[in-house]
């Protein structure tokens, strides 16, 4: 994950917040995410394995008690 970077997420929030993510900004790019591969709890931590319209595939995770996100960049599948 990386620390210390701004990542800002908007996200589909039915019963919880951070649902689904929707979309999210980072590094100055703004990315739509096309499909959720993954998801997983955590004790404090919503993990999201993501897919974006440009077939690009990120680890969203959202820190529950600091109420604030973190992404890791994965491979590409092919």
């Amino acid at each position: 994950m990386v620390d210390g970077e701004s990542i800002f997420v908007t996200c589909y929030s039915g019963r919880h917040y951070a649902d689904r993510p929707a979309s999210f900004v980072w590094q100055g790019k703004k990315y739509e995410v096309k499909q959720v591969e993954k998801e997983w709890l955590e004790p404090g931590e919503r993990y999201f394995v993501v897919k974006t319209k440009e077939r690009e595939r990120f680890k969203l995770c959202y820190h529950e008690p600091e109420d604030r996100w973190s992404v890791a960049e994965l491979e590409v599948e092919q």
